[in-house]
């Protein structure tokens, strides 16, 4: 049983109001409790931790600083912002973080005026901070803004195409590097920091625009001044690239000297134009087992806080499908060496993991770089290699034109290999991969998979891949219903379908992950079932077959209604002249919520009771077709 835990300083604090009016002295007090409530809080409902603990002196600093909400913080993706949450007057709503019915995961804006922008993909920060600071100049509000984004972030081209826009138009931005693994620069301690109070005060920034102004009327002086300045600056400090980008760059200092980030913090808010400052701060900083496995602790499920053990998951019934893909990706490799492994900074959670210690020359992690990565599979392809590119369904949505004007419009052999596909839960919008069907459908080329269970994605993958085209096979973020995986590397007929279960009057036509659930529904009132496994291309003639047999049509996919798998199944039957009706069962026109996934799932009827009431539906409205009066029964 977990120790009652005091926080006597944090319960004083509500709102960032309250916390400005701590004596400077108090911080530190704050800054380890709020640490200690984090890793028992997050211990009882699972989220992302070790970036969290790393940023909690920052955010405190960040806060007494800055006059939030007026002024305004842009934290990229929010994987960081739990202690921004906490201090904007959401602690005990922290009790109920992504569960159905509370607080969201990530930042949002409807949620709280002190998240002023929503984020749960990368490296958006900087162009949503800069957007905010030319639109506030517009209306002569003096409010100030800082973006936060994380080392990782800045492996994205979105982030350098802002910081170079920043750069030309001048604008009053501090972005802050929370710079957490792949530290630039080793000068962390006491110089540095003495460096980064130094050159973020006023005197050497007045020295230094003076000196700009008297040099201006003698170029050749001014340039060597310019270039004697970066030289000086670039031997103790690795700003010259953003200083390049036309930023004053500050740091590195210790992201965790909570004194030195409020002097220095200080000292920035009041300079103008473009600011960068750079901040070194450890991930799981605090709590040991977050310290020694940051990544482990990345994003977690419920842990004992004593020891970081994360408590048992009831048994599942089969395989996760990540599980799944990385087994075959083994088995693959090996049997052709033309595979290479690409992913946009996801390998262990597409489930590469194995692959890249067992295969290294043939793995390539790009970073958060999802344009680069399929283009990058686009020109492997060209040379005679066969790329798998393992990618979540909603960062996909990142690189939607190389998929088309680099892959599909050239007719490349790319294989994706889509994890996350559907409802995911507790990560919610940000995160769900309801559009994928929809937006690969329309593009030509394609070859589009929905596996219903481990050894039918195994032999999809393999389909896919052999594929002399463009493919895709969309998996979701849950475990299989347990069926057996069959070694052989085989493959399936392209656009067929299969008949699960032969009955009467209703036919449901199933793409993906919901078989069992139409299986159930199909029991109590006999209806036909069939497995369509292709969205694209159709299998037109088991349509057609079902159509002629059939009072009722019903498609089932864990996709948005409009422009998905049902929506091809009427296309098509539209294009023959033939109109049986047809229910389309998928994701509703909005956005989800964040829950357990299969609560999402009911609440969209996309589960055994809600497809029997959408049935039940259609023959209460239309009497007399011979409905067996068991669908009642549910």
């Amino acid at each position: 049983m977990t120790t009652p835990q005091s926080y006597p300083l944090l319960e004083t604090i509500d709102s960032p109001r309250q916390l400005r009016a701590l004596a400077r002295a108090e911080l530190e007090t704050l800054a380890d409790e709020l640490r200690r409530f984090i890793i028992h809080s997050v211990a009882e409902t699972g989220g992302h931790l070790s970036s969290s603990l790393g940023t909690v002196e920052l955010t405190i600093a960040l806060h007494y600083v800055f006059n939030t909400p007026d002024d305004r913080l842009v934290w990229d993706v929010g994987h960081q912002g739990y202690p921004h949450k906490i201090l904007t007057g959401r602690r005990e709503a922290m009790a109920g973080i992504r569960q159905k019915g509370g607080i969201s995961g990530f930042l949002k804006r409807s949620e709280s005026e002190y998240d002023c922008f929503g984020a749960g993909h990368s490296s958006t920060s900087i162009s949503a901070a800069l957007g905010m600071s030319i639109a506030m100049a517009r209306q002569s509000n003096p409010g100030r803004v800082a973006a936060i984004i994380g080392d990782g972030a800045m492996t994205a081209g979105m982030a350098y195409e802002a910081l170079n826009h920043a750069g030309h138009v001048h604008s009053d931005l501090l972005v802050i590097l929370n710079d957490n693994e792949m530290s630039i620069s080793p000068n962390v301690g006491g110089m540095s920091n003495y460096l980064a109070k130094l050159l973020s005060g006023k005197l050497y920034s007045t020295m230094r625009e003076s000196g700009k102004k008297v040099l201006r009327a003698m170029p050749p002086v001014a340039e060597l001044a310019r270039r004697a300045e970066e030289h000086m600056k670039g031997m103790v400090i690795p700003g010259t690239l953003f200083e390049e980008l036309g930023f004053n760059y500050i740091g590195p200092i210790d992201g965790h000297d909570i004194d030195t980030l409020v002097t220095t913090l200080q000292n920035l808010y009041t300079l103008k134009g473009p600011q960068f400052l750079h901040v070194i701060t450890k991930k799981g900083k605090g709590y040991p087992p977050a310290e020694d496995n940051p990544c482990a602790f990345h994003g977690v499920t419920p842990y004992d806080p004593g020891n970081g053990n994360m408590h048992k998951k009831a048994k599942q019934r089969g395989k996760a499908y990540t599980e799944v893909f990385g087994e075959w990706l083994c088995d693959m490799a090996e049997a052709d060496e033309r595979l290479l492994g690409v992913t946009p900074a996801m390998c262990e959670g597409s489930g590469m993991a194995e692959f890249a210690q067992r295969f290294p020359g043939r793995f390539f992690d790009v970073g958060i770089a999802e344009q680069h990565s399929i283009t990058l599979a686009g020109g492997m392809a060209c040379e005679g290699m066969k790329p798998v590119v393992a990618i979540y369904s909603t960062f996909l949505q990142r690189a939607y034109d190389q998929l088309i004007h680099d892959i599909a419009l050239q007719n490349l052999p790319v294989m994706f290999a889509i994890d996350r596909a559907g409802i995911v839960g507790p990560d919610g919008a940000t995160h769900d991969g309801v559009f994928d069907l929809s937006f690969l459908r329309c593009v030509p080329n394609m070859v589009i998979m929905a596996p219903t269970d481990e050894n039918e994605c195994r032999l999809m993958l393999t389909t896919g891949f052999r594929h002399d085209g463009p493919s895709a096979v969309r998996y979701p973020r849950d475990t299989g219903p347990g069926a057996p995986l069959q070694p052989s590397l085989e493959t399936i007929a392209i656009g067929k379908g299969v008949v699960y279960r032969e009955g009467r009057e209703t036919a449901l036509l199933v793409f993906g992950s919901l078989l069992h659930e139409a299986l159930r529904a199909a029991e109590q009132i006999d209806a036909t079932v069939v497995n369509m496994r292709f969205v694209k291309p159709l299998d037109e003639g088991l349509i057609d077959e079902m159509a002629a047999q059939h009072s009722l049509l019903v498609t089932i996919e864990e996709n948005m209604i409009e422009g998905g798998a049902g929506s091809g199944v009427n296309e098509y039957l539209n294009s023959r002249g033939v109109n049986p009706p047809v229910i389309n069962l998928g994701l509703p026109d909005r956005f989800g919520g964040h829950g357990k996934r299969g609560d999402l799932l009911a609440e969209c009827g996309l589960n055994t009771a809600g497809i029997l009431r959408a049935v039940n539906g259609h023959f209460s409205r239309h009497p007399g077709s011979g409905l067996p009066a068991s669908i009642n029964s549910y």
